[in-house]
């Protein structure tokens, strides 16, 4: 449990602040007119909430159980690649005015964040284990 809270306040907290000054203003230039004015709060939540126990699952328990934060560092980015990729290529094949700048920018920032997150949350957790 101290494993999946440690992730996820990392995970939010980045993730805010990559929403806010790069992926919002990306997504309202190519697709704005069909954005919402505000947040639905539910979908994102429930989203996170199972996004980062699927990370904390499939990928930091076993790295912190091997004391490998280098892989979960590699396997989070994967998984981030992956189900960040899903999204934006799918998006790009079904939906008008989606650019390759909101897929690459993207996927990449799954990739990122999520490898960063599991390192980080391993990291912190091998110390806070001593």
């Amino acid at each position: 449990m101290i494993l999946y809270a440690i992730t996820a306040v990392l995970f939010l907290v980045i993730d805010a602040v990559m929403l806010t000054l790069v992926m919002k203003p990306l997504f309202t230039r190519h697709i704005g007119d069909m954005m919402r004015d505000s947040l639905m709060l539910a979908p994102a939540g429930l989203f996170y909430l199972a996004y980062i126990a699927g990370l904390v699952f499939l990928v930091s328990t076993p790295a912190l159980r091997d004391a490998a934060p280098e892989r979960a560092a590699l396997h989070g980015a994967v998984i981030g690649a992956m189900a960040y990729g899903t999204y934006e290529f799918t998006s790009m094949s079904i939906m008008k005015n989606w650019s390759w700048a909101m897929v690459a920018t993207d996927t990449v920032w799954g990739a990122v964040l999520t490898g960063f997150c599991a390192w980080a949350g391993v990291m912190i957790m091998m110390r806070v284990q001593g």
